[in-house]
């Protein structure tokens, strides 16, 4: 026996007596949990095509087991997993990287594309190649949970991760969890878990927090709706509590993200400007906030008020708004709720009160029944506006939504459509206001992937590399450009 065991355990029956009631009784009123024959470990060197047998355990105990986790997708999934990844540290189990060494792979996916949950499925089927537990989390399982490929698999549906660790612990058993429920408090339905659980963030410097879940649209090309249902939002005091919080805790920049932030507060009679000014006084000087993406309706009414706001100096002059497209016969058949005319009301307004703001977009080429025509107008928008940041996606119909059963444009002319508009991003230089004696405010909060630069943000949220000096990550840095290449000034 290990040393100083026998204090804490003293006997074996201490743990277990005669009179506990059996696996099988124990979990019979769990509707949740399926209990599954437990089958010997399996030791041996496998072809790509063979899967090992995953190790049960009788009983877990913290601080023994390793878990390692995946996401793909938005802001508001990466909230999710950090989250989660609180909840699980709290619990006593060891994160880490290598999935390689890791009990249980914790997968959280994305289901906006075809893509991101093909590489989500390869990684389901790596897990089993492996011999590793796999509880799957986010919006596929939440928006299919009878998928073939899920089968057997434990699920923590999008509002329950505040119940990880639980999933987690009975997968290491070898039962089978399904929380797919809505989150319920009273009767009524809440945006999610309370927003001051733990969390082990993907970069200590940055919070990302969910305001709302769910959104007003039902675009015919979008599965997210499946998943993340109608819009429910956070009230703003555990909001602006939450920005509190992170930021005594070191936290240098806040993110704001949902399925659409411009919808908040349409539910709970608050609105998007009520909420922002309510966290523009709590945070501290050195720091900034971001707003994630609204869609064109829901900011029309706010125009004003989101222009102050954004000009605000802990505020990034920033703003995702993707119009998806420049014609009216696609935006009409996407279901999107507005017109072109509407998307450059609000393009024109913001740039107008708030010089230098970056808008973000997004476009998505060859959508069913997209003409030549149509294409044209989207080309001469992204042409008018040069969007600094402008994030084109190939049309990919999702099962079960009505723009999976249209007509599909060529696979080619898709291709062809995409390539041209990714040549005119490249044609222009947004950057080319700067000049050789300009100065700019920079906060850092990371470093580059090659480890030799400092990564920074200025005002508009345009990315700034810095050279390598001590002690500036979660700093902000007056830097000026010399030679096309930013060199400190001073540190604030």
């Amino acid at each position: 026996m290990v040393e100083g065991c026998e204090d804490f355990l003293g006997d074996i029956e201490d743990l277990i007596s005669a009179d506990d009631p059996s696996p099988k009784e124990r979990y019979a009123n769990k509707k949740d949990i399926t209990v599954r024959a437990k089958r010997a470990k399996v030791v041996r060197a496998t072809p790509k095509d063979v899967t090992v047998e995953k190790p049960l355990l009788d009983s877990v105990i913290p601080e023994t087991q390793h878990i390692y986790m995946k996401t793909w997708g938005c802001a508001h999934n990466t909230s999710d997993t950090e989250y989660m990844a609180g909840q699980l540290a709290q619990y006593g189990y060891n994160l880490t990287k290598d999935k390689d060494a890791a009990d249980l792979w914790v997968l959280n996916s994305c289901t906006v594309k075809n893509p991101s949950e093909d590489t989500f499925r390869n990684e389901i089927e790596a897990a089993h190649q492996a011999g590793k537990h796999v509880v799957v989390a986010g919006c596929v399982p939440q928006a299919a949970p009878r998928s073939d490929y899920l089968k057997g698999l434990s699920v923590v549906g999008v509002q329950q991760i505040d119940r990880v660790a639980e999933v987690v612990e009975e997968t290491l058993k070898g039962h089978s969890v399904r929380l797919l429920q809505a989150k319920k408090v009273n009767g009524r339905k809440v945006a999610g878990p309370k927003l001051s659980l733990p969390k082990v963030r993907k970069n200590p410097l940055i919070e990302v927090i969910p305001i709302n879940s769910g959104c007003l649209n039902a675009c015919t090309y979008c599965k997210t709706k499946f998943a993340r249902a109608d819009l429910v939002s956070y009230p703003v005091e555990e909001i602006v509590d939450r920005a509190v919080q992170v930021f005594k805790e070191g936290v240098c920049e806040v993110w704001l993200t949902s399925e659409d932030t411009g919808t908040y507060g349409r539910d709970i009679g608050s609105s998007l400007p009520e909420l922002l000014w309510k966290l523009v006084e709590v945070i501290p000087e050195g720091c900034m906030m971001r707003l994630g993406m609204t869609n064109p309706p829901y900011i029309l009414e706010h125009l004003e008020e989101m222009a102050k706001v954004l000009s605000h100096p802990r505020v990034y002059s920033f703003l995702h708004i993707p119009v998806q497209s420049g014609s009216d016969t696609i935006l009409g058949e996407m279901k999107r709720e507005y017109c072109v005319k509407d998307f450059e009301r609000v393009v024109d307004f913001l740039r107008q009160k708030v010089p230098g703001i970056t808008i973000a977009t997004d476009i998505i080429c060859g959508f069913p029944g997209e003409t030549e025509a149509d294409f044209e107008d989207t080309v001469t928008l992204c042409r008018k506006y040069e969007f600094p940041s402008l994030f084109i996606n190939q049309f990919f119909p999702r099962p079960g939504t009505p723009a999976a059963k249209m007509e599909r444009v060529p696979a080619n002319i898709v291709k062809t459509r995409t390539k041209r508009l990714t040549e005119l991003f490249h044609s222009y230089e947004p950057y080319q206001k700067y000049t050789p004696s300009s100065k700019q405010t920079v906060l850092v909060t990371e470093v580059s992937h090659d480890q030799k630069h400092y990564v920074g943000h200025n005002k508009f949220y345009e990315q700034v590399l810095l050279p390598m000096h001590k002690n500036l990550l979660g700093k902000q840095v007056e830097v000026g450009c010399n030679n096309r290449m930013y060199e400190i000034q001073y540190v604030r």
